[in-house]
């Protein structure tokens, strides 16, 4: 596996790490509904970061695709936590900005 492929591999497995705990506190929230988006956005991202994790791991050929998904998702959740003033929502954002980052490089 190349050291490139690690490093992002990492980056995917802690933001899907921040995803699942956003997804969780923001279910622990007053007000769950205002929350929808966000939480949608979190299960996706770490679904995905994971599967793209996955990929690199296999030395997949398909992996440059789906990291490159994977970077529209985390940008696409990260605007969304972002827009949440939770502790839970603000790491969350950030982890799917290094992540969006270093699969952007990745895939090119």
């Amino acid at each position: 596996m190349t050291e490139s492929y690690q490093h992002c591999i990492e980056a995917c497995y802690l933001c899907a790490a921040a995803c699942d705990n956003c997804a969780a506190s923001c279910l622990k929230e007053e007000n769950v509904s205002m929350m929808r988006d966000c939480i949608r956005f979190d299960m996706q991202c770490a679904n995905l970061c994971r599967l793209a994790a996955q990929f690199m791991a296999m030395d997949s050929e398909e992996a440059k695709k789906l990291c490159q998904l994977c970077a529209e998702v985390c940008e696409k959740c990260s605007a969304e936590c972002g827009k949440h003033q939770h502790d839970h929502c603000q790491k969350c954002a950030e982890a799917c900005r290094r992540c969006a980052e270093t699969c952007r490089s990745m895939a090119a």
